[in-house]
């Protein structure tokens, strides 16, 4: 009697890394299909390390999405890099992200703990769309003699170029392992996450200088019926400055902030959304340890 093989599980945890704006939050989301991080074109889009979780008959896949390397000037980037040592920590794969014509990482001491990897790296050079194939090989000849513990791809995130190729090659390299989240669970991330992140979203996208940075957004009410949520947010700024910024000439700036989180967020919940938005001055609250466990930094 012929044996039937039963095909074993496969689950692990695939954490991007990389340097800011190289395309990490696009390439977390192009994998998944969901809109799950932010994306703008400013550095330190992503803050926290967010997992988006990718389910098959036979796998899940836990990606993380970190924020990209940089030198910490204050006690919220300390914390945003320690988000991207615990991805070094816990990783079944790393996938290590480069743009096009990049010649390093930011950080000596994180480089080094991608050479030194005892588990499975691909190098993804990302925006290939942006070059030519004389840039790419010379792209490819860098990275393999720098990273010569890596596997290489070429993809564009943006475009979904050689996406499928990777995430066929991470189902490969994943260990038999039970899942461990449950099977229809796409993040580890709280519904009031994804509004924050979506008001965040806009802010980056609308605002100039400083003022993105110093801003976070605290969900105060969340509140779901059958066909309608409805939603009151605040944004945090330093200084009493920044609060008449945000909220603009007669609330118009505050406005259009509202009403395209607005707009997301019903694409996001496919629901209707009542969303209502305040600003208030939270002092220093980038350097208070306090307010960064509050905000779920620590």
């Amino acid at each position: 009697m012929q044996q039937i093989k039963v095909m074993a599980h496969k689950a692990g945890f695939v954490n991007i890394i990389g340097n800011p704006n190289v395309g990490k939050s696009t390439l977390m989301n192009a994998f998944i299909g969901e809109r799950l991080s932010i994306i703008t074109s400013k550095a330190q889009t992503t803050r926290h390390r967010i997992l988006g979780i990718v389910n098959g008959e036979d796998f899940q896949v836990i990606l993380s999405d970190t924020p990209g390397i940089i030198k910490p000037a204050y006690q919220l980037q300390e914390s945003m890099m320690d988000f991207v040592k615990s991805a070094f920590e816990d990783a079944d794969i790393l996938l290590y992200l480069v743009e096009l014509g990049e010649k390093d990482l930011k950080d000596e001491a994180f480089f080094n703990k991608i050479k030194n990897a005892d588990i499975p790296v691909l190098l993804l050079i990302n925006k290939i769309d942006k070059g030519n194939e004389e840039k790419l090989n010379e792209a490819l000849q860098l990275w393999q003699e720098k990273v010569p513990n890596a596997e290489i791809f070429a993809i564009s995130a943006l475009e979904n170029f050689g996406v499928s190729e990777v995430f066929k090659r991470i189902i490969e390299l994943l260990p038999e392992s039970p899942a461990f989240y449950p099977k229809d669970q796409l993040t580890d991330k709280p519904e009031r996450f994804f509004v924050n992140e979506t008001i965040r979203e806009k802010i980056l996208m609308h605002y100039k200088k400083e003022i993105p940075y110093s801003v976070e957004i605290d969900t105060e009410e969340f509140f779901e019926d059958d066909d309608i949520i409805r939603i009151r947010s605040v944004i945090m700024v330093e200084r009493e400055s920044q609060k008449g910024i945000i909220i603009g000439h007669k609330g118009s700036a505050l406005k259009r902030v509202g009403v395209e989180a607005r707009k997301d967020l019903e694409k996001f919940f496919g629901k209707q959304i009542h969303l209502e938005t305040y600003v208030k001055v939270n002092k220093n609250w980038r350097n208070d340890d306090k307010q960064l466990r509050r905000f779920g930094y620590n």
